[in-house]
């Protein structure tokens, strides 16, 4: 806050420094190299970013998820109709398999085409885990892309996009990142790096310089993922935050963090009355957000009654999504146990 503050006294030399070490921090996380990943805002930017340059043929299927977050599920339906090709949405399975049933949807036969799966990794409002390695290896069946929403997986669950090749990856950092709003990252395989970015951007060209006699030298754009760069990047507090909170929670690993998640959502379970515990049956899905199932029009009631106890859970889309992350400890999991007991009959 203080250079900022006092921009006069900055290095020049430091903003390209504070790009690259965030870059550098999103790609470890993800096992990518640095000039796979673009620093944007939000996950509907990439998802705008990807959907710029991917040509969707008409005809074919867009898989997205029941109730998705609306990032990854938005922009396909507006551009479905111009395009001509469907949007289908994967219903939610009755035994909580994600997997199986979006699997299910690529090889239906007697169905068009997939030309793309746009699915988040762990469904925002009901915990459920993907399996993008059965995913993704149904999906090259079809020469079908995929582009993975990791918002509630990025620094909890590890990902190895060398081994997945995923087409795009999207996170941003104020879930588990431990970091601010406005800043995500989109990795882009190799495969698409040649695709025009969705702002433009003198960064994003080769030598658009202030500094130069010329202005514009060259306007190529740059061979890699830094041409996908959102415009005004350069939020340096926000940037060394995001930075930050990456470079931490790679310290500690995914291991780690898992397991001191999972015994916490354990301990919440077992503590809640036996038929209360209604979620996902992915055990890996409740390492870390543990959903449960309420009485219809209970939910928006329950919250304000444990806000109001200082104990804050999430209503999404009448279920109770409770995501304790490394900050929090066993006595906040137990007093949590205690009033929702008083609360539910």
């Amino acid at each position: 806050m203080a250079r900022k503050g006092r921009p006069w006294l900055v290095d020049q030399t430091f903003f390209a420094h504070q790009y690259e070490r965030a870059r550098s921090a999103a790609a470890q996380l993800i096992h990518a190299e640095p000039g796979d990943v673009a620093l944007i805002s939000s996950v509907a930017y990439g998802v705008a970013t990807a959907a710029k340059g991917l040509a969707v043929p008409a005809g074919s299927r867009v898989l997205v998820l029941q109730d998705d977050h609306s990032s990854p599920v938005l922009e396909w339906m507006t551009r479905a109709g111009e395009g001509g090709f469907t949007v289908e949405v994967v219903p939610r399975p009755d035994d909580g398999d994600w997997t199986a049933a979006i699997v299910a949807a690529v090889k239906r036969h007697g169905a068009a085409p997939v030309a793309l799966a746009s699915i988040s990794s762990v469904h925002w409002s009901d915990g459920g885990l993907v399996d993008l390695d059965q995913v993704a290896a149904a999906l090259r069946t079809q020469g079908a892309a995929l582009l993975i929403d990791a918002t509630h997986s990025a620094g909890v669950l590890a990902m190895d996009v060398r081994a997945l090749d995923p087409d795009f990856v999207i996170f941003p950092t104020y879930k588990w990142l431990l970091g601010p709003y406005g800043r995500a990252f989109l990795y882009v395989a190799k495969r698409h790096q040649e695709k025009a970015p969705l702002e433009q951007t003198s960064y994003g060209r080769r030598s658009v310089r202030a500094e130069q006699a010329t202005y514009f030298a060259d306007t190529r754009y740059v061979a890699d993922a830094r041409r996908f760069d959102m415009g005004e990047r350069d939020h340096f507090i926000s940037l060394e935050m995001a930075s930050l909170g990456i470079e931490m929670m790679t310290a500690w690993g995914s291991a780690a963090v898992v397991e001191r998640l999972a015994m916490l959502t354990a301990r919440l379970a077992n503590g809640l009355p036996r038929h209360r515990r209604r979620h996902s049956r992915n055990a890996r899905a409740r390492a870390h957000v543990l959903c449960l199932g309420l009485p219809e029009g209970t939910a928006n009631g329950l919250v304000a009654k444990l806000a109001a106890d200082n104990i804050h859970v999430a209503p999404r889309l009448g279920r109770l999504r409770i995501s304790p992350h490394v900050y929090n400890d066993e006595e906040d999991v137990d007093r949590l146990v205690a009033v929702m007991r008083r609360a539910l009959p």
